[in-house]
C-alpha cells in the first residue's frame, strides 16, 4: 500500500496536467539524473525526453535540444522539478503541433503552465450512469446511493472511495474480487480508500483493462476523463464477454472451414461482433458491409435490417420505409427495448455515430438474441479447438500480463497474436530495454511468411541472451503456433521480469549491481518472513501440496502487513469450498496491497508451481518496496512500512538476510495474528 499522497507539485494547476503514473515516471527520471549528476540542467533534458516513448517517435534528440534552447540559453542552470515538468508539457505541445493534434504551442519556462484540456462525452457519461443504475441497483452497499443522476457529478463523487469501481469489475467478470477484501464502511480514511483504489487497478488489469496511465490518486480525485475511460473499458469487457468460441460455440456458424475457425479464434471481440452482424445482414438482404460502429450505422438502416432478421415479431417495415435517420433510430431503439435491451444510447448517438455506445448497443442485441443455430457437428469441432483448463489458465495469465505492460499491440488471443513475433519483440523491449534490433524487425501486417520467421528468430536469440532454456527451439515453432513452446517461453520471460525487478530493487538499496536473485532465495525469504512473525507455517517448495489450503499465504500477507488480513474471514482450508474461499481472498488481499498478479484461485488450490512462485515473488517485491520507502524517509516521517512494523533500515537486512526483524509492536501483532490463524473456523 503505497502512500496515498502520491507525487505532489506546489503548482496545483501544473499537477493537474499529469496523471500520478506520469508524475511518478517523470519524478523517477528527474531524481535518477539528479542522483547521478548532482543536479538537473537544461542540457540533461534532451537525453531524458528522447528516451520517452511519447517523444522518441516524433523527435530526434537534437531536435529536442533545439526546441528547449529556444526559450532558455543557459544550459547549465539548475532546474527544479516544476521546471522539468513545464519543459515536458512544452515538448508535448510541440509534438502535438507536429503531428497535427494541437495548433498552438507554449513557451518553455515562461508561462506558468501549459493547459491540456481533457473533454468528456456527456452522452457516454449518461449511458454509463444508466448501466450502473441498472446492474448495481440491488447491491447491498451501493443501493442507498443509487440511482445516480446522469446530469450531475454524482458518479464522480461516488467513485472516490473505490467501492463502485470494484463492484463494477465484479459485474463485468464475476468473482474477480473477493468483496470481503473491499473496505465498505460508511466513512473511509485515506489509507482505506487507497487500498480500494489499489485493489481496483490491479483487478482491472487482471480482467484486461489498460491502466498504465492511471494511478490511485487519479481515482481518489475522480479525474473525469480517466475515470470514464476506465469505466468504459470495464463495461466493454462485460458486454463482449460472450463473443468467443468457448462461451458461445455457436459462433462457429459464421465460418465455413477449419482455417476460418482459426482466424475467428484470433479476432478481437469487436471484430467477431462485426462478423456476426454482417452474417445476419447478408442473410437479410442488406447489401452494404458494416466495417465500424460509427459512420456505417449512422443512418440506422443496418439496425433496422438486423432486428428485423433476428426478431421479426417486434419489428416491421416502418423502420425500413422511413427516410428520416433520427426517426428510424428512434424506432430501432423502441424495438430493441422489446428484446429487453437496455438503452445505452439515444437516437442522437446513432445519428452522430458514437462508436462506444453503438458497440455497446450491438453487443446487447447479441446477448439477447444472437440468432445462431446449434449445429452439433460444427459445435463439436469448435469445442475441439478450445484448450484444456490448465493451458487456458496459463494463456489467460500471460495475455493479461502482456497487456498490463502497456505495449502498443493489445493481445486478444495469445497463441494467434504472438505468431508473427512482433508482440513478443514489444514485450522484450519493455522487459529488457535495448535488446531488440528494430531495424531487423517487420511490423504487422506481415504478408511474407519469412518475415514472421525473422521476427521470431530474433525473439529466440534474445531469449538465449537472457539465459532462457531454449534447447532445439526455433523461431518457426512460434510461427507454427506451438502452444507448449510459446507458454514455456512466456513463463521464462515473466519469471525473468519478476526476478529483474527484485534484483534492481536490491541493487538500488546497496548502491551497486546486485547478483541474480534465485528461486531458493524467494522461498527462504517467504519462510523466514512467516517465521519471524511468530507463525509456524512453512513451505518446502513452490509445489508443496500443503499450500492448497491457503494458510501459508494468508500468514505471509499478514507478516508483511499485519492489518491487511481479516482472520475472521479465513478458514483452515480443509474442504474444496474452503480452499477456494481462501484462495480468492488471498488474491484480492495481495492486489489490495499493491501486487500486480494474474493467477486464478485454481492455481493456488492445485498448487501451480509457476503461479505460486510469481505470487510469492510479487509479495516479496511489495515488501521490499515498503522497506526501501522506510529507509529513504527522514527520521520521524511516518511511512507505510513503519506502520507495518518494518524498521527504517529494513531493506538492507531484508535483501541480505532475506528476513526482517520487526519492532516489538509488530512482534506482538504477529503473535496475536498467529493465535488467530491457529483458531480458524472450519468453514
Amino acid at each position: 500500500m503505497s502512500s496515498f499522497v502520491g507525487v505532489v507539485v506546489n503548482d496545483t494547476e501544473l499537477q493537474s496536467q499529469f496523471t500520478q503514473v506520469e508524475l511518478r515516471t517523470l519524478k523517477s527520471k528527474f531524481l535518477s539524473t539528479k542522483t547521478q549528476n548532482g543536479r538537473v540542467t537544461l542540457k540533461d533534458l534532451p537525453g531524458i525526453f528522447a528516451s520517452l516513448r511519447s517523444f522518441n517517435e516524433t523527435f530526434r534528440e537534437e531536435e529536442i535540444k533545439t526546441i528547449l534552447e529556444e526559450s532558455r540559453k543557459d544550459s547549465g542552470e539548475e532546474l527544479e522539478f516544476e521546471s522539468f515538468l513545464r519543459a515536458h508539457l512544452n515538448l508535448q505541445a510541440r509534438a502535438g503541433a507536429k503531428s497535427g493534434r494541437f495548433k498552438k504551442t507554449a513557451s518553455f519556462l515562461k508561462a506558468t503552465t501549459t493547459k491540456v484540456v481533457h473533454s468528456i462525452n456527456e452522452n457516454e457519461k449518461a449511458s454509463y450512469v444508466h448501466h450502473i443504475n441498472n446492474y448495481l441497483a440491488e447491491d447491498s452497499f451501493l443501493k442507498k446511493y443509487l440511482p445516480l443522476d446522469p446530469a450531475t457529478n454524482a458518479l464522480f463523487d461516488l467513485a472516490k472511495d473505490g467501492v463502485l469501481l470494484c463492484k463494477l469489475i465484479n459485474i463485468a467478470v464475476p468473482g474477480t474480487i473477493d468483496e470481503r477484501a473491499i473496505n465498505t464502511k460508511g466513512v473511509l480514511n485515506p489509507w482505506e480508500r487507497n487500498e480500494n483504489h489499489t485493489l481496483c487497478l490491479n483487478s482491472a488489469k487482471a480482467i484486461g483493462c489498460t491502466v498504465v496511465n492511471i494511478g490511485t490518486q487519479d481515482l481518489a480525485e475522480a479525474r473525469p476523463h480517466l475515470l470514464l475511460g476506465l469505466i468504459s473499458q470495464i463495461i466493454k469487457i462485460q458486454l463482449l464477454a460472450d463473443l468467443n468460441l468457448k462461451k458461445t460455440p455457436q459462433l462457429v456458424e459464421l465460418v465455413d472451414d477449419s482455417q476460418e475457425v482459426e482466424e475467428l479464434l484470433g479476432l478481437p471481440p469487436e471484430k467477431v461482433l462485426l462478423k456476426w452482424m454482417n452474417f445476419h445482414l447478408k442473410k437479410a438482404g442488406y447489401e452494404k458491409q458494416v466495417t465500424n460502429f460509427s459512420s456505417d450505422v449512422k443512418d440506422g438502416e443496418a439496425y433496422a435490417y438486423l432486428i428485423n432478421a433476428l426478431a421479426p415479431e417486434v419489428s416491421g417495415p416502418a423502420a425500413l420505409d422511413t427516410k428520416d435517420p433520427t426517426q428510424r433510430a428512434t424506432m430501432v431503439l423502441e424495438q430493441a427495448e422489446k428484446l429487453d435491451c437496455k438503452r445505452f444510447l439515444s437516437p442522437k448517438d446513432i445519428v452522430e455515430g458514437s462508436p462506444n455506445l453503438n458497440l455497446a448497443f450491438v453487443a446487447q442485441i447479441f446477448q439477447h438474441r444472437n440468432g445462431l443455430s446449434a449445429d452439433s457437428k460444427k459445435m463439436s469441432f469448435a469445442e475441439m479447438m478450445t484448450d484444456d483448463a490448465e493451458t487456458s489458465r496459463e494463456e489467460r495469465c500471460f495475455r493479461l500480463w502482456i497487456n498490463s505492460l502497456g505495449t502498443a499491440t493489445y493481445v486478444n488471443n495469445l497463441f494467434e497474436d504472438v505468431r508473427n513475433g512482433w508482440v513478443l519483440l514489444e514485450v522484450l523491449d519493455k522487459i529488457s530495454s535495448g535488446s531488440v534490433n528494430w531495424k531487423k524487425a517487420s511490423k504487422p501486417p506481415i504478408k511474407m511468411p519469412f518475415r514472421k520467421v525473422e521476427n521470431c528468430n530474433q525473439v529466440i536469440e534474445i531469449g538465449k541472451e537472457l539465459n532462457f532454456s531454449l534447447v532445439n527451439v526455433a523461431g518457426n515453432d512460434i510461427v507454427q503456433g506451438n502452444k507448449k513452446l510459446i507458454l514455456a517461453y512466456l513463463w521464462q520471460l515473466m519469471r525473468f521480469s519478476m526476478l529483474q525487478l527484485l534484483r534492481n530493487l536490491r541493487s538500488h538499496s546497496h548502491g551497486k549491481a546486485g547478483k541474480e536473485i534465485t528461486d531458493a532465495e524467494i522461498l527462504n525469504w517467504a519462510n523466514n518472513k512467516v517465521k519471524k512473525s511468530g507463525r509456524t507455517s512453512q513451505m518446502e517448495s513452490f509445489k508443496d501440496k500443503n499450500l492448497s489450503s491457503g494458510i501459508f499465504f494468508l500468514e505471509l500477507l499478514s507478516a508483511v502487513e499485519p492489518r491487511v488480513v481479516n482472520w475472521s474471514l479465513a478458514t483452515k482450508g480443509e474442504t474444496e469450498e474452503d480452499k477456494k474461499g481462501n484462495a480468492t481472498y488471498i488474491i484480492s488481499v495481495a492486489r489490495k496491497l499493491g501486487c500486480s498478479i494474474f493467477l486464478l484461485p485454481e492455481d493456488i488450490m492445485e498448487v501451480n508451481q509457476k503461479m505460486i512462485l510469481i505470487l510469492t515473488a510479487s509479495i516479496m517485491y511489495w515488501s521490499m518496496q515498503q522497506s526501501e520507502s522506510a529507509a529513504d524517509s527522514p527520521v520521524g516521517t511516518p511511512t507505510k512500512a513503519s506502520k507495518a512494523g518494518e524498521s527504517e533500515a529494513g531493506l538492507a537486512r531484508e535483501v541480505s538476510n532475506l528476513s526482517i526483524t520487526g519492532n516489538t509492536t509488530s512482534q506482538q501483532t504477529g503473535n496475536q495474528s498467529s493465535q488467530e490463524s491457529k483458531d480458524l473456523p472450519n468453514s
